[in-house]
């Protein structure tokens, strides 16, 4: 099912401070900030010439990533993103083999404009997986 990894994002509680890191002290591309509001982050992309990682930084109170850094204050892996041919075709797989999925059950368009699902942590050792479609 799964076809390859896409990017680790990992939480940050200061998104500027994190790319110019990358970007000065190991030399990583990296994006302009894009805020995601429906997804409570704002986001820079590292491209890698086999995967990416994603910065996420807090986007207001209510999102995830705030959850999360309150937990982590210096910040963390927060998930691994995989890619999947058919993100239907893997989500009614996942559902028949008792896989719990976030959220409403139903794919929804991530930061990369493809559909995305997350899969609960306990069901994968403790790893937040997010299921994107190529």
């Amino acid at each position: 099912m799964i076809k390859g990894l896409n990017h680790i994002a990992i939480a940050v509680p200061d998104l500027a401070v994190a790319a110019k890191r990358y970007r000065d002290q190991l030399g990583a591309v990296v994006s302009e900030p894009v805020a995601q509001p429906a997804h409570g982050v704002s986001v820079v992309f590292i491209e890698l010439e086999n995967a990416k990682i994603e910065l996420l930084e807090p986007l207001g109170d209510n999102s995830p990533i705030a959850k999360f850094l309150a937990r982590n204050p210096e910040g963390g892996i927060h998930h691994i993103c995989l890619e999947v041919d058919n993100i239907a075709a893997a989500s009614e797989k996942l559902k028949i083999e008792g896989v719990r999925i976030l959220g409403s059950n139903e794919p929804k368009i991530g930061a990369h404009g493809k559909p995305v699902l997350f899969l609960h942590p306990k069901d994968f050792f403790s790893t937040l997986i997010e299921l994107e479609e190529k």
